[in-house]
């Protein structure tokens, strides 16, 4: 037994789940706004437990193909691969197994379209953000955001059979929201990135300029947040989170303009995730309440 739960529990790290929550929480929000309130729940469960795999899918096989520089970075180094608690093959085996679970299910539940977006996602994060852009570009943050978003878009087709602006608002929230993300812990763990020889904005234009993208970047943030209450698709009960958390972020970025330390770029990584769970959390109790 103690063997058994010991291999679900490696298993389960390859999948990064601690990412996972932000994966179910950005597409929960967009099947309540396809049909202006709560969607039926045994189609919203099984739609975003493919989402979820799918994701857990892409982590996975992100792991098995960044192995070697998790090896090198003191933050990734006791993950499973590296560790050497699980074999190379066994790990992609069991990615490829969760995108067919998860595109089989979507293709079950929604339809073709949806297990396309799914799929699509998988791809992206692994061939164009792992496998391209990471090691080469310095602004792989961004173009890794794609496919940390998708989740809207695949509840959003998933729902409707094709794109709506409520896929593309949470899309957009999900993309903008996670360059500052990204940028702030690539501040603190600058050394780590570079050990790796992962091209970040610290190593490449400096710190300073790295802090100045980070508040463009939260600046940039607030109108994309509100553009649910703008199209229609939320009101007062999530304008008043979006408002109280745009302005808090903000503030905790100008601190690390000021400070211009470790500890402050730590606190805009951890206000950037209560951020985004706040406005997430408050979509859906503002649906809930329709």
């Amino acid at each position: 037994m103690a063997s058994a739960l010991t291999t679900l529990r490696i298993y389960a790290d390859l999948t990064k789940p601690r990412l996972l929550p932000l994966v179910l929480f950005s597409g929960a929000p967009a099947l309540g706004m396809a049909v202006g309130g709560p969607p039926a729940p045994g189609f919203a469960l099984l739609v975003l437990l493919g989402i979820g795999l799918a994701a857990a899918s892409a982590n996975t096989l992100n792991a098995y193909l960044e192995r070697d520089i998790d090896a090198r970075m003191e933050r990734t180094r006791a993950r499973p691969l590296p560790a050497g608690r699980v074999s190379p093959r066994r790990a992609l085996g069991f990615g490829l197994a969760l995108a067919v679970l998860s595109t089989a299910l979507l293709l079950a539940v929604a339809g073709p379209a949806a297990g396309a977006v799914g799929l699509a996602s998988i791809a992206y994060y692994v061939f164009v953000y792992t496998l391209w852009a990471k090691p080469r570009s310095v602004w792989n943050a961004v173009i890794g955001s794609a496919a940390g978003a998708a989740a809207p878009l695949i509840a959003d087709v998933a729902a409707n059979g094709t794109v709506t602006p409520a896929g593309l608002a949470l899309f957009a929230l999900v993309f903008f929201w996670q360059p500052p993300h990204v940028w702030a812990i690539n501040l603190y763990r600058r050394s780590d990135y570079e050990a790796a020889g992962i091209p970040i904005p610290p190593s490449v234009v400096g710190d300073e300029r790295t802090r100045w993208g980070v508040l463009w970047s939260a600046l940039g943030l607030v109108p994309v947040s509100l553009a649910p209450v703008a199209l229609g698709l939320l009101g007062s009960v999530y304008l008043a989170v979006a408002l109280g958390m745009n302005a808090w972020f903000v503030f905790a970025v100008l601190r690390l303009l000021r400070e211009r330390t470790d500890a402050a770029a730590r606190r805009v990584f951890r206000a950037s995730l209560a951020y985004l769970f706040s406005l997430f959390v408050a979509m859906n109790v503002e649906l809930l309440l329709r």
